[in-house]
Parts: structure tokens; sequence; C-alpha cells
């Protein structure tokens, strides 16, 4: 099975959570990994931006998660070598009162993971769950199937509240669901160096949070916004900016961890 799978939330929308995951795992491709990404946002936006269509009705994580389809018909194949990618499709949005009976809701992402963990899954080094952004079962049910999770923080007015209940949520899910789950990191993004704010947020993070917080951060960066309306990570849209070099970054530091940052999430 991967070596591990992270789940990357926030309950807040516009953190810049799905640009992390596309990102991210985009360099961690281009340095020799295997990853695959879920899409778990019925948006879908992972999906565009990694160039495919969150339009096809058939192979996508709708379909996986009713049972239509197997893992194996779901995975695809990205432009970018070394990363794969299970779709995302509107449908998704449907699933929480299509389930409503199924006292065993929470757990349908975690078992088809345990089904296919010495198959399909067997390849990738790492794989991302891309979350939506407010915590509904699609999230509960990431943070059910998760190892570890990454949290992009804005550092933005009121950031650091909002992450105050997203921890609750987290240490309620290891209480009664995922025991086993640890936050890997922090990211801090969207960082202004002309804003004061930021390096205000930025100093109350890592005197809270303390070694939790990953050493790089994400600046607000215009081609970063840009890439996903061509259908491309930022890293491979302009590998050069400042966004870009920014997730490289991260890759690396990613990569230099050995274990989870920490064991528990409060």
């Amino acid at each position: 099975m991967a070596k591990s799978i992270i789940s990357v939330i926030n309950q807040k929308g516009g953190v810049g959570k799905t640009t992390t995951v596309i990102n991210l795992a985009t360099a961690l491709a281009k340095k020799g990994r295997k990853v695959l990404v879920i899409d778990l946002d019925p948006q879908g936006n992972a999906t565009t931006g990694l160039g495919k269509s969150n339009n096809d009705n058939i192979k996508n994580i709708y379909n996986l998660l009713i049972g239509k389809i197997k893992l194996s018909e779901t995975i695809q194949k990205t432009n970018i070598e070394g990363l794969d990618l299970v779709a995302s499709n509107v449908d998704l949005s449907g699933l929480e009162v299509e389930t409503a009976n199924d006292g065993n809701r929470a757990f349908l992402l975690k078992e088809i993971f345990k089904l296919n963990q010495d198959s399909d899954l067997k390849q990738y080094e790492t794989i991302f769950i891309d979350c939506p952004p407010s915590l509904t079962l699609l999230t509960i049910m990431s943070l059910v199937a998760a190892d570890e999770l990454i949290v992009p923080l804005q550092t933005e007015f009121f950031a650091l509240e909002g992450i105050t209940q997203l921890l609750k949520t987290i240490e309620r899910i290891k209480q009664n669901l995922n025991p086993a789950l640890n936050i890997r990191g922090i990211l801090l993004t969207m960082y202004d160096k002309r804003n004061k704010l930021s390096a205000q947020v930025e100093e109350e993070a890592r005197k809270h949070f303390v070694e939790k917080v990953y050493q790089t951060v994400i600046p607000r960066n215009v081609r970063l916004s840009e890439a996903p309306s061509h259908g491309m990570p930022c890293v491979v849209y302009d590998l050069n900016c400042q966004g870009s070099k920014a997730y490289l970054n991260l890759a690396d530091e990613f990569l230099k961890e050995k274990t989870p940052r920490i064991g528990s999430a409060a």
C-alpha cells in the first residue's frame, strides 16, 4: 500500500487546498515519486486543474464509492509522468443523502483502500486526498481513511481562529474513528511579504504550533491562480515563478520528513 495517505484539509474555502494538492503532487512526481490524487470535492477543481474532465459520468470517485465500478477502472493517467488521478464529479454531492441509512458510510473510502492495498494502490508512494471546503460526510470519510493531514493556513485575519475548530474536529475523529491520524504539517499560504499581517500570522502560527509549521511558505502569486484555467499545475505552467519555486521547495521539505511531525492533533 502507499507509504502515506494524506488528506489536505481546511474547513474554510479559498485557502489554497486544491492548489497545494495538485502542485505538491506534481512536484513530487517530477522528483521521481509515484503519486495518486483523489479528488473528493464535488466541484472537481483538482480534476480540471490536472487537465481532466469533471463531467465524466463513468470514471469518477462517486461511482467508486457507491460500488458501481472498481478502483482500477477509476484511476486515470495525467499528463504528468508518475501522477495519476481519481476524478470527481458533481454527482458526489448527493452521496450524503444517498447513504443516509448506511451506518458504515464514514468507512467507505477506507474500505476501498484496504481492499486494494496489495493491488492497485501498491505502486503509489503517496496518495493525496483533496477535501471539500466544509465539514461534510466526504471530509469525515477522508479523515477516517487518511494516515496524515496537511492543513493549509492562509496568512490572513481570523485564520488561526478557524484552525482551532478544525483541530477539535480532528481530535474527535481520532477518539472515535481513526486513532492513528496525525497532522503531518501546517502550510502557510497566500503569504504577502509586503503585508505586515502575513508576518504577524506567521509569527503567531509558529509560536502556537511550533514544529508543525512547514518552513516553506506559499506566496500570493498570479501564476498560481492562472494555471488551473489552463488545465495544468503551476509547476508545469510556469516552473520559474515564485509559486512554483515554493511548491518545489515544499516537496523537498516533504521528502526529508521521516515520520509524521506530531503524535497528536491537539
